[in-house]
């Protein structure tokens, strides 16, 4: 971790707290309970990818110095390196996928809910980092998520009811929808990690390879499943404010994690990921009258705990063998 002062990890924390939490809300809001008509959610995420394409950019343009070494970054890394674009598209296809799954999500289910439930992602991704990455987890580890995985268990028990939200849901199929927005979470977030730690390429670089074949596969998804919608009422059909902001929220959210991983450390991530849980439920009462359960209470009070103990660090044992050898070699010396 670099060093920074508290204030500015504070600062990374709040923002990235609110981000994860007013996302959710907002579009969930946007798919229940706005009167507008439904707008394409296709085109949102493909939007993102667009969003996100020109802010890497604009970080390699600050990383680089000048107009003259961007061009000679992207010329080397984009249109000479082919292979390098055909790997990253595996997680740009893994990210559309997911990002398609958080509307379909969150059209059926609470904001809180699939904030709590989204919390699988920590089991999927630490099982991903041990067979991918070939590395392991403590027994503190593995018993918080244990932990998670009950305190999801206890929420979708009997999910929580909206009184507020008028249109139709299917709570099944907005839970299968998060099992599979998490199995990819996990997954691509691995493989991306691999694919950074292979070579010393930028991080912006990487990001504008991947977002480059997000794009293209976006606008094959949009064309592939509402095509003939889109093509009768337009790209941005039904764009409203906040559905511009959701794209907005999507956009610096994924960019602001990397500045949060970089800057904090897995227990202060724990914590935001516990107040954005906080800060949904909240916002869920008052916004879509959802009636919290003694169920839910306990699931979700799990759920943070876990979150919790798994980013707490791991025991060095590195100096033990050598204490355990040098005990072993006195008492030899004791013995001759």
């Amino acid at each position: 971790l670099e060093p920074v002062s508290v204030m500015f990890k504070v600062y990374c924390l709040s923002v990235m707290t609110l981000v994860a939490a007013t996302y959710t809300v907002v579009l969930r809001y946007t798919r229940t309970v706005s009167s507008t008509a439904m707008y394409f959610s296709t085109t949102a995420v493909c939007i993102t990818e667009v969003i996100k394409l020109f802010l890497s950019l604009g970080m390699l343009t600050k990383e680089t110095g000048s107009f003259g070494r961007l061009k000679a970054s992207i010329v080397e890394h984009v249109f000479w390196s082919p292979k390098e674009l055909l790997k990253l598209s595996v997680p740009s296809v893994v990210y559309a996928v997911q990002n398609n799954m958080a509307f379909i999500a969150l059209s059926n289910l609470d904001a809180a809910v699939y904030q709590v439930t989204y919390q699988l992602k920590i089991p999927c991704t630490a099982l991903c980092m041990v067979l991918m990455l070939n590395r392991s987890l403590s027994r503190l580890q593995w018993f918080s998520v244990f932990m998670l995985c009950l305190g999801v268990t206890l929420v979708q028990w009997k999910p929580a009811e909206a009184t507020k939200v008028q249109v139709e849901q299917n709570p099944f199929l907005g839970f299968m929808a998060i099992a599979v927005a998490v199995l990819c979470s996990g997954f691509a977030g691995v493989y991306f990690e691999k694919v950074l730690k292979s070579s010393d390429t930028s991080l912006w670089v990487r990001n504008i390879q991947m977002y480059l074949s997000g794009i293209v596969v976006t606008l094959a998804g949009v064309y592939m499943t509402e095509g003939a919608q889109v093509i009768e009422k337009g790209f941005f059909y039904s764009y409203t404010p906040w559905v511009c902001f959701v794209v907005f929220l999507a956009s610096v959210g994924g960019l602001y994690t990397s500045v949060v991983v970089k800057y904090t450390d897995n227990i202060m991530k724990g914590f935001s990921a516990a107040a954005a849980i906080v800060l949904s439920t909240v916002a869920s009462v008052t916004l879509f009258g959802l009636q919290i359960t003694a169920t839910f209470a306990c699931g979700a009070m799990l759920v943070c705990v876990s979150i919790y103990l798994y980013g707490l660090p791991k025991q060095d044992t590195t100096k033990l063998p050598r204490a355990d050898t040098d005990k072993e070699a006195r008492q030899k010396l004791i013995t001759v």
